[in-house]
């Protein structure tokens, strides 16, 4: 696997020597136990997977790249190239702006570039249509592409299937910038439908069985199906793929529950006239994040921290999963932690910051889960840590713990 060049200011002394020992003692990424650093009146519990991804790191490295290749020109981003706040804070203040928001609402018009400007596409990649805007004003889109490869693989596969007459089933937020590039992607070869969660393709699999009708599917999935959808033709063949952030394992659940519809429907023999085999497309990164996620907050602790942006889809699903299990607390970075009584956090069932007094839990030795996004920096996690153990005088010393790593 190759290994990027990220900025040394985004890692950390404390969870990169964490990592690189695990991953000394597990090469083949077998154990997705949770490492224990034991402070003593803090015990923090830490994902085997967890923060900076292959796609964010490749993103970050080209993006930086971008700056040291073109001092004095203007540089730009179509929109954020990673979910996180302090990584695209710190792009901004080395002077890249943003074309775009990250709901697609245009900052600065296309018709204010030249060729001779930089941009940089973010890691969820673009529209095909705004790749020929682009294009159409010769302004060079491929020199600092930072797709994920794992989106673009995607992609491929999704023009694959179309190709042999299957549409697409996206799970994903139909407006989130990475599904908005796949369904543009999708789309030139094959109709496409995105659904959100489970609920949403039980009611397309009623659809598949011939239990709704097509006045029920146009209404369900408003907005969410490409110019042209005919249930009744196009939902007698179809391969499902996702947006590469969401549960890998709620992806799967969905696949097979639209595969058993189209069982129903067409029989067992002739399954894969009707459905594609898709599985091949699930991002090994976030399936990586997610199970280490599960085997940690499994192992239980008395409080969650999860740190990185508050529009990180596959961020809120690690809160989602740690809040089966424990009280927890999504922070962007060690300042929305005030002291042991106040804390910042995002709810994300109000979709809004609101504050918490006396969130500490009231032991001699608390077990904090302390986990990041894939768009995360370590070195947010190490600030955060350090700043919890700031308030604990008699915490064992860091090199001490360390050395139990090796």
């Amino acid at each position: 696997m190759r290994s990027f060049d990220v900025p040394v200011f985004y890692k950390s002394p404390l969870i990169s020597t964490i990592k690189e020992a695990r991953k000394i003692r597990d090469p083949r990424k077998k154990d997705f136990a949770p490492t224990v650093l034991d402070f003593g009146p803090i015990r923090f519990k830490l994902a085997r997977h967890f923060g900076f991804c292959y796609g964010v790191e490749q993103a970050v490295e080209i993006a930086y790249k971008a700056l040291d290749e073109n001092p004095g020109k203007r540089i730009f981003l179509l929109s954020e190239m990673i979910h996180n706040p302090d990584v695209n804070n710190d792009l901004q203040e080395r002077g890249i702006r943003y074309l775009r928001t990250t709901k697609g609402e245009q900052l600065i018009s296309f018709d204010e570039l030249t060729p001779q400007d930089v941009v940089i596409t973010p890691a969820f990649g673009t529209s095909v249509e705004i790749a020929a805007e682009l294009k159409e004003r010769n302004i060079d889109t491929l020199s600092y592409d930072t797709t994920c490869p794992f989106v673009e693989k995607v992609w491929k596969r999704s023009v694959q299937l179309g190709k042999k007459d299957y549409s697409i089933v996206v799970h994903g937020k139909r407006y989130h910038e990475e599904t908005r590039a796949t369904f543009s992607h999708a789309q030139q070869d094959a109709p496409v439908v995105v659904v959100l969660n489970m609920e949403e393709a039980e009611d397309l699999a009623k659809v598949i069985r011939g239990e709704a009708s097509t006045e029920f599917f146009y209404e369900r999935f408003k907005e969410r199906y490409s110019e042209g959808f005919s249930p009744e033709r196009d939902l007698q063949r179809i391969g499902v793929v996702n947006q590469t952030t969401m549960l890998a394992s709620e992806t799967a659940a969905i696949a097979e529950h639209l595969r058993q519809a189209v069982i129903t429907r067409y029989g067992n023999d002739n399954l894969s006239d009707h459905f594609a085999n898709t599985n091949d497309t699930l991002c090994y990164a976030t399936n990586e994040n997610q199970t280490s996620a599960k085997a940690l907050v499994e192992s239980g602790a008395d409080v969650a921290l999860v740190i990185g942006g508050y529009n990180s889809s596959n961020t809120s699903h690690l809160v989602e999963l740690c809040e089966e299990h424990m009280p927890t607390y999504f922070i962007n970075n060690k300042s929305s932690i005030h002291s042991l009584t106040h804390i910042e956090h995002f709810d994300l069932h109000t979709k809004a910051v609101r504050s918490t007094e006396n969130w500490w839990p009231q032991k001699d030795s608390v077990d904090v889960v302390l986990t990041a996004g894939a768009s995360c920096p370590d070195v947010l996690l190490d600030e955060v840590a350090r700043k919890l153990l700031s308030w604990f005088p008699d915490a064992r010393d860091e090199e001490e713990v360390l050395s139990e790593f090796g």
